[in-house]
């Protein structure tokens, strides 16, 4: 069964020396507004990791597939969805139906971000109950480009591919020729915040359920930890992860189900409740524990619970902060 209530979620990623989204047109520069000098992660770059996660964990369960693979043709996905549905071959409106309903049983992150699937065998479009913004830096960020040295180079041989061939090129060339220069970059620090909303009703359409909606917040706990690279060493989600449920006001059960799905406050007054900000005493801050973080408990509307996650497996606490939290405090 769908989710019933509407959800807003909001967490924070610190990044300490390390390249948290690189513009593949600007040198993979990391990413950043001109005008404010502060980074951004684009939605993409997160839904990237969230994918890699559910992939990693939870891909060999059933209805876990993803429709974006790394180096896969998506049109392949969306035939294998209307074979399934008996509509190979079919391109009649109740084909597209049937393989975009078929999508949304078989992949995960159609079920939850939604896919564009006209292409090819056409199974439509679905439209996602997830959706995550831009993550913007607190702070502007100090973007690095440094150099760096390989101690081996990759030149061929002129003659045949061998380990002969290749000593001998090594033995005839100087070492300083041995060598080779290169780039990095990255940013000291950058502080992120990052918000996501998610819609019950558009749940309903493409059944995206309970079950689902824990992963979804176990992977964005979790997607830093196995996203380890030279350029992303030390990225991670700062804990917790605050959640925004919908739960509704009213006496008549049944319009209370119907104003947890539509929601009883807007988004942008429940984020306004969490507030983080630079110490006073802080020039150039260089980890998160540079920022003061509160929220304030008393201010969450009418029909609205607040939830604190701390880490990927540990049950969502409602209406309090966690014993253990150490960062944020009550405002």
């Amino acid at each position: 069964m769908a989710i019933q209530n509407r959800y807003e979620f909001m967490y924070y990623v610190a990044c300490t020396n390390a390249n948290p989204n690189g513009d593949p047109d600007m040198g993979n520069t990391p990413r950043m507004d001109p005008e404010t000098m502060k980074g951004y992660i684009t939605d993409v770059a997160t839904k990237r990791r969230i994918r890699n996660y559910v992939q990693l964990a939870h891909g060999e369960e059933p209805g876990m597939n993803l429709i974006i693979q790394q180096a896969t043709n998506i049109n392949r996905h969306i035939a294998e969805a209307k074979r399934a549905a008996g509509m190979e071959g079919a391109k009649d409106k109740n084909s597209v139906y049937a393989g975009r309903k078929k999508a949304c049983e078989l992949f995960y992150d159609v079920r939850t971000f939604g896919a564009v699937m006209s292409t090819g065998p056409n199974a439509g479009q679905v439209r996602g109950p997830v959706q995550i913004t831009f993550g913007t830096s607190l702070d502007p960020i100090l973007p690095m480009d440094i150099s760096i040295t390989r101690m081996a180079v990759t030149d061929s041989t002129k003659k045949e591919e061998t380990v002969e061939a290749y000593l001998e090129l090594e033995k005839n060339t100087p070492e300083d020729k041995l060598r080779t220069m290169g780039r990095k970059q990255l940013i000291p620090f950058g502080l992120y915040d990052v918000r996501g909303f998610i819609s019950a009703n558009l749940a309903a359409e493409t059944g995206f359920d309970e079950n689902d909606l824990n992963i979804l917040f176990e992977a964005i706990m979790n997607m830093y930890e196995h996203d380890r690279s030279a350029s992303k060493g030390e990225m991670e989600v700062v804990s917790p992860l605050i959640i925004f449920k919908h739960v509704g006001t009213d006496t008549d059960a049944v319009q209370r189900v119907r104003q947890a799905k539509l929601g009883c406050a807007p988004a942008h007054k429940l984020f306004e409740l969490v507030k983080v900000m630079k110490k006073p005493e802080v020039e150039s801050p260089r980890s998160y524990h540079d920022y003061n973080a509160t929220v304030d408990l008393k201010r969450v509307p009418a029909g609205v619970e607040i939830g604190f996650k701390e880490d990927a497996f540990s049950p969502i606490v409602w209406k309090e902060l966690p014993e253990s939290e150490s960062w944020f405090i009550h405002g």
